[in-house]
């Protein structure tokens, strides 16, 4: 590497924010409006969002092919994707543009913009405050490793090759979690109602002794060594209870009784931005700490003929939960919830007691050895992923010889 130099000098035009203008209109004859959220990695945007400007408008922000756009603000500062050939388009106040010079290869920037080179930089620069931000004289001011362009061209064809390598490793891995995920579920499905012996289907109320409810106190004023904090609605996601997923509780706050958590309690989500996290069932683990149930959360105690180690995996079981998403009310959004009326009303497989305890162990023991496989994959994963990062920051430095792929130093 031969220094470096400011990114600014770089582009052909000025590195800017863009329009500062909510994504309300989503007409398709319009050019597309991106913003951070469109996002979905260093060279791909979301095809699940679309949000869109009229043609006047537009015009005060337009992308093209080959630009680049990093977020400015926000938990993603710093992120950044290289566009391809997706027509007409504009850009968001929360991104800024650069749109690289004659002299600069783009597909060297995407790749300096993922290496630890330039998240050093970002991480030195961020304001952290209620919203993070990274300003566009900020990005202008970044410093760039300095390569001619042809030697910037071939480290981009380098990482365009070895990168590959890698995500195609990753999306085959990927997959095979995808699998296993996939034969967890039926074995779920498969015990606790086997299609060759139907069970018959019972209201959830059959099983339940009572169900418990929190309370949504004022936890602005809530600080880090609180004696008592309150679950948030997604500390039951995906069937894992994570007590982390709670705020604080200010110490001056009256807790109404018996709503504070115990190993072992079964907690079901009631609301969710995603209509497939509602009514998201699991076990409370050990507790570090004094938690208590929050108005978005429910606490189903179990009678004396239903195991809270059965309920909890019914209530994960695929056939079960697609009867709650047919049972949500409100719209795609935070309005997504159970009503515990109908909660109480989902019909479910309610075998005898000793029965529920034999399938509870059986699906303790065989889910626990796919998990662990899931585990030993994402790790994989974890791994190929750090390689790849590291493998970027090495060639966009100089500690790599891209012309013969040998660790600067190594060679002969």
């Amino acid at each position: 590497m031969r220094g470096s130099i400011p990114l600014g000098y770089l582009s052909s035009a000025p590195v800017v924010n863009g329009l500062g203008l909510a994504g309300a209109n989503d007409d398709p004859a319009w050019p597309r409006y991106i913003r951070t959220t469109d996002i979905a990695s260093p060279t791909a945007l979301r095809d699940d969002v679309f949000a869109s400007q009229p043609p006047d408008i537009a015009n005060q922000a337009r992308v093209q092919a080959g630009d680049l756009l990093m977020t400015a603000a926000g938990a993603t500062i710093g992120k950044s994707t290289r566009l391809g050939d997706i027509g007409p388009a504009c850009f968001a106040g929360f991104l800024v543009r650069f749109r690289p010079n004659p002299r600069t290869e783009g597909r060297y920037i995407g790749y300096w913009m993922q290496s630890q080179h330039y998240w050093d930089q970002i991480a030195v620069g961020a304001v952290r405050s209620t919203i993070d931000n990274f300003s566009a004289s900020k990005y202008r001011r970044l410093r760039v490793p300095m390569w001619s362009l042809t030697e910037q061209r071939a480290i981009a064809d380098y990482l365009d090759r070895e990168t590959a390598k890698i995500d195609t490793l990753i999306e085959k891995q990927t997959t095979m979690i995808t699998r296993l995920r996939e034969r967890r579920a039926l074995v779920i499905e498969r015990v606790t109602s086997p299609p060759d012996r139907p069970r018959e289907q019972a209201p959830l109320q059959r099983g339940l002794l009572r169900v418990d409810q929190g309370f949504s106190p004022d936890t602005s004023a809530g600080t880090d060594d609180a004696n008592v904090w309150v679950l948030k609605s997604g500390a039951s996601n995906h069937g894992i209870f994570r007590e982390d997923e709670s705020k604080p509780i200010p110490s001056n706050t009256a807790i109404p009784r018996g709503i504070e958590l115990r190993q072992g309690d079964l907690v079901v989500s009631r609301a969710s931005g995603s209509p497939a996290l509602v009514a998201s069932a699991a076990l409370v683990g050990h507790l570090d700490r004094r938690v208590v149930l929050s108005d978005k959360n429910f606490r189903l105690v179990p009678a004396k003929n239903a195991s809270a180690r059965y309920l909890y995996w019914v209530l994960n079981s695929p056939g079960v939960r697609s009867r709650i998403i047919l049972s949500i009310s409100g719209a795609e959004g935070l309005a997504n919830n159970i009503p515990l009326s109908r909660l109480r009303r989902l019909l479910i497989p309610l075998p005898p007691l000793d029965e529920q305890r034999e399938i509870a162990d059986y699906l303790d023991r065989e889910t626990a050895k796919i998990d662990t496989l899931i585990a030993k994959v994402e790790r994989h994963i974890e791994l190929a992923r750090e390689r790849r990062a590291a493998l970027i920051t090495a060639a966009v430095t100089g500690q790599i010889d891209v012309t013969t792929s040998t660790q600067s130093g190594d060679a002969a």
